[in-house]
């Protein structure tokens, strides 16, 4: 039985999105102790864990009082008890007194009327008796939801009653932080555990985001601005929704989260447990770019220090050791400085400015601190504009830009025009398209010359990342005001072939693009241009099995280094690095990417930046060092949130490392969320790739069925965009093998011979291996185990030999899968002994695990009696567990992804293998064996 009343403090009924193990954290502390107090900000999911709670022990049959006081309640005595005990049931009133009954009913009549005329000690005694009576008829939990308002005369009421109830009943109170002790400690008493409720990860708010209909790919941003907060990241996802229906494309993965609506008001409940006077020295915090203690005090807050302690106890900052001041949600800090009036912002500007030590900072403060045009302002934040620029903050350069042409004055308008461009182009450069936009809109609404309209709309494009799908409008304004200039008619081409081969999925057309691109730049003189379309060319011509792409690379390099706003991921120089990794050149791609990332970090092009670490992490893997692997998929993650850049390809680059060095779940679910983010965003290219992690990962963990439909999709997409060098990316093996593993050999030998000849022409070397491993499983399934042994050895050296331990490892599993087919233990053993240890050694501990699962027990013989189980296929293995189970040819069907007729055969195979006739049979020898 459940009993409510009260407001709930809810959090838009949200399920307990990753609070799992918060739930069973506070459960134990229920049974252990009989107390539990959760706390944690406004919004952060404590009613939803306690609804979860409640509701389980309602299923037990225990009795549930559950009471959630409003904000009003806690001025009026005794109101809480009140509405606790007119909820309780009228069979739990038939054991009272008449005194009692009295004080109960006058309580329920009467909570705003004068106590002093009631008999208290009856009221006192009547709850007692109240609580036992529920008591004894089973355990009974009383649940107080938005305990901060509970009066002080109910908790000293029920704290008087719980005393003298037995263990039986169990109190869990929720709280809101309000920056000092939980106001309802006294109730529950000073030894009770106080759990507090934690943020929700990126992976946590990108599960909630996608069951409220929400894009995936804005995860990363809402988590930085929500801080984890489940309330805040569902107002901040709908304000983005909502913002994105009034502009064509949708919302951009960089946008800024528009703190207002529902999202303004959640985080000004977050903010309203700090006094009035903190509250304005956490403004001054929200104004500074880098806000510290220091830097607060010689703005002219002497008590920093005390009134920032406040807020974190509240959660709403953290303070570190060197006095850096961090808000734990992005949103905060905007709907501070929203919230405060323009003479209070201006003021803020003002000392901050004369605090500042960096000169940029002081100008951008000077600069925000007026609302008038300023000619000689105007110059010196021009002139901290171009610091920024040689700095590598692009994004700050953009923004001192679009600052600069507002302090303009109006008869300067080349000077306002010159600032608007060079704003978009630095906005472009950093990723940042509603700067871009911004600055855009601008210029097109004033007297610009054609070429500085194609600048404008080129940065816009710039800023778009992967999201070139939506853009078409653009390229064709671009284009008509390009028209009789070479050098700008190329960049527009360049761009399309960037276009051609991310969202349309089209190498042929990108490669066209890029041929045009070529030829008008080198008519307009422009090298950086020439030498990025022949990048692209060459790119486009390694995808298409173009034995000519490498000496059209070379061509490219013998051409100036780019050093304009087009970036290094597509300049020759880093395709080179590239193609040393698709090659397995891999100790030379690893040497060349470790020295440009200190040279693209010094660019501010996150994207650079992102490109380079990605690389990285595949080089690493590829090298077998998982864990090297992993702290660069760690960086480029946490880059992408931070710089606001299109996550499928972060999602992809942590799946990765993911899959082979931490966990497969946890790869799994990156996966999915990056095939999500680049469908939202028709990046085919990682879309392609998201799929192919997941695909891996299921072969991997014996879902091959669902591995065959992954990696299918990956077929069908590299099929659809003309894909044609296999070692780009490599699905090949793996959909093999995972047609071997679903029982379909036949398949697989059919796409490893296709794919072998093209390997063999463009001489593929480890993709030959990668394919012969899969070879090797089908030659086991169809009964030719000596050569499948054969060839599977001399696999495992060939992989050796081109120094990737973990393609070896994995290749000595497979060995191993074949020799226990064949009944030889010791053989298997030993090659699953020395794949555990390979994998061991590169940190791969999912695939450590996996061998290690695979192991055989210690053999009492090597043959004899029935016929073991390594005679049947994995999936033949998957079919006989589950009829086993019993389940029917239907159902094994649905589970496994295959027609009843298919069960049907694979079930005749296993009855064969096994000797067995029934369903009953197969039970009995799965049992024994």
């Amino acid at each position: 039985m459940v009993v409510a009343t009260g407001h709930a403090d809810t959090t838009g009924g949200h399920p307990t999105v990753g609070h799992g193990e918060l739930i069973k954290s506070v459960d134990r502390a229920l049974t252990t102790h009989g107390r539990a107090l959760l706390t944690g900000p406004a919004g952060s999911g404590k009613t939803e864990v306690l609804r979860a709670l409640t509701e389980a022990a309602a299923l037990r049959h225990e009795t549930v009082l559950r009471l959630a006081p409003g904000a009003a309640d806690r001025w009026i005595p005794e109101a809480s008890a009140a509405a606790l005990l007119a909820s309780v049931p009228a069979t739990a009133l038939d054991s009272l007194s008449g005194p009692q009954r009295t004080a109960i009913a006058l309580l329920r009549r009467e909570t705003d009327a004068p106590r002093a005329g009631r008999d208290h000690v009856a009221l006192r005694l009547a709850v007692v008796e109240v609580l036992r009576t529920l008591a004894g008829r089973g355990p009974v939990l009383l649940a107080l939801d938005n305990a901060q308002w509970l009066d002080a005369e109910s908790i000293d009421l029920l704290r008087f009653a719980l005393r003298l109830t037995p263990p039986r009943v169990r109190v869990l109170a929720a709280e809101c932080v309000q920056g000092g002790a939980p106001l309802c400690e006294p109730l529950c008493g000073p030894d009770t555990p106080q759990i507090r409720v934690p943020p929700l990860g990126t992976d946590e708010v990108a599960e909630l985001l996608v069951r409220r209909g929400l894009p995936a790919r804005l995860a990363g941003r809402i988590h930085q601005a929500s801080g984890g907060n489940p309330r805040l990241a569902l107002a901040l996802g709908h304000s983005l929704a909502e913002a994105a229906d009034s502009r064509a494309g949708g919302a951009h993965h960089a946008d800024p989260l528009p703190v207002s609506g529902q999202a303004r008001e959640v985080a000004r409940r977050l903010l309203g447990v700090v006094p009035a006077q903190a509250r304005r020295t956490l403004l001054f915090a929200a104004l500074a770019a880098r806000p510290t203690t220091a830097l607060l005090r010689r703005a002219g807050r002497p008590d920093a220090e005390a009134e920032l302690a406040v807020a974190e106890k509240a959660a709403l900052l953290t303070v570190e050791e060197d006095g850096t001041i961090r808000f734990t949600a992005g949103a905060l800090p905007t709907a501070l400085a929203a919230d405060a009036g323009w003479p209070e912002r201006a003021a803020g500007h003002a000392a901050l400015a004369a605090a500042v030590d960096d000169p940029v900072q002081a100008v951008r403060h000077r600069a925000l601190a007026v609302d008038a045009p300023d000619e000689a302002l105007a110059a010196e934040v021009t002139g901290a504009a171009a610091s920024c620029r040689r700095r590598g903050q692009r994004a700050l350069a953009a923004e001192l830009g679009l600052l600069a042409a507002d302090r303009t004055p109006g008869h300067l308008p080349g000077e306002e025009l010159a600032r608007l461009v060079g704003a978009a182009e630095d906005a472009g450069w950093a990723g940042r398209a509603d700067l871009a936009r911004r600055a855009a809109r601008a210029v097109l609404a004033r007297d610009a010359s054609p070429a500085d309209r194609v600048r404008a709309r080129l940065a816009v494009i710039d800023a778009e990342g992967q999201a070139l799908g939506t853009l078409d409008e653009t390229f064709a304004h671009a284009a008509a005001d390009a028209e009789g200039d070479p050098a700008l008619e190329a960049a527009i081409r360049l761009r399309l072939a960037w276009k051609h081969n991310l969202s349309d999925g089209d190498p042929v057309r990108s490669r066209d693009a890029a041929a045009q691109a070529g030829v008008l730049a080198r008519s307009g003189g422009d090298q950086v241009a020439e030498a990025m379309a022949l990048t692209v060319r060459a790119r486009m011509g390694r995808i298409l099995g173009d034995p000519d792409a490498e000496e059209i690379l070379a061509e490219a390099l013998a051409l100036p280094a780019p050093e304009v706003p087009l970036g290094m991921r597509n300049a020759p120089q880093y395709l080179a690095v590239r193609h040393a990794l698709f090659d397995d050149r891999l100790a030379d791609a690893g040497r060349q990417l470790l020295v440009l990332l200190p040279a693209v970090r010094r660019t501010g092009s996150a994207e650079d930046v992102f490109e380079v670490l990605r690389s990285l992490t595949e080089v690493e893997l590829r090298r077998g060092r998982c864990a090297a692997a992993t702290a660069h998929a760690r960086d480029a993650l946490r880059l992408t949130v931070e710089a606001g850049l299109s996550p499928g390809p972060a999602w992809y680059v942590a799946a990765m490392a993911e899959a082979m060095g931490g966990g497969f779940p946890r790869a799994a679910g990156y996966a999915r969320r990056g095939i999500q983010a680049s469908e939202e965003e028709h990046d085919q290219i990682f879309l392609s790739r998201g799929l192919y992690v997941l695909g891996l990962v299921e072969l991997a963990t014996g879902e091959a069925a669902k591995a065959v439909a992954t990696l299918r999709r990956v077929a069908e997409l590299e099929a659809a965009q003309q894909v044609v060098d296999p070692s780009i990316l490599r699905w090949h093996g793996e959909l093999a093998e995972a047609l071997v593993a679903a029982d379909a050999p036949d398949e697989a030998a059919e796409l490893q011979a296709r794919v072998r000849t093209t390997a063999l022409r463009l001489g593929r070397t480890s993709v030959i291996a990668a394919l012969d491993r899969a070879r090797g499983l089908c030659l086991s399934a169809h009964g030719e185990s000596e050569a499948a042994v054969a060839l599977l050895e001399d696999t495992a050296e060939r992989f050796a030999r081109l120094e990737l331990p973990l393609e070896r490892a994995r290749t000595l599993l497979a060995l191993a899968r074949v020799e226990r087919r064949r009944r030889r233990r010791a053989p298997a053993r030993a090659a699953l002994t020395a794949a555990a240890e390979a994998f061991a050694r590169a940190g791969a501990a999912p695939w450590a695990e996996l061998a290690r699962e695979q192991s055989p027990s210690a053999p009492a013989s090597e043959g004899g009696g029935a016929r073991p189980l390594a005679a049947l296929t994995e999936a033949e293995t998957r079919l006989a567990v589950l009829v086993a189970q019993g389940a029917s040819n239907q159902e094994a069907a649905a589970k496994l992804f295959v027609s009843v007729k298919t069960v049907e055969a694979r079930l005749t195979r296993i009855y064969q293998k096994l000797d067995v006739r029934s369903r009953a049979q197969l039970a009995t020898t799965l049992r024994t064996r």
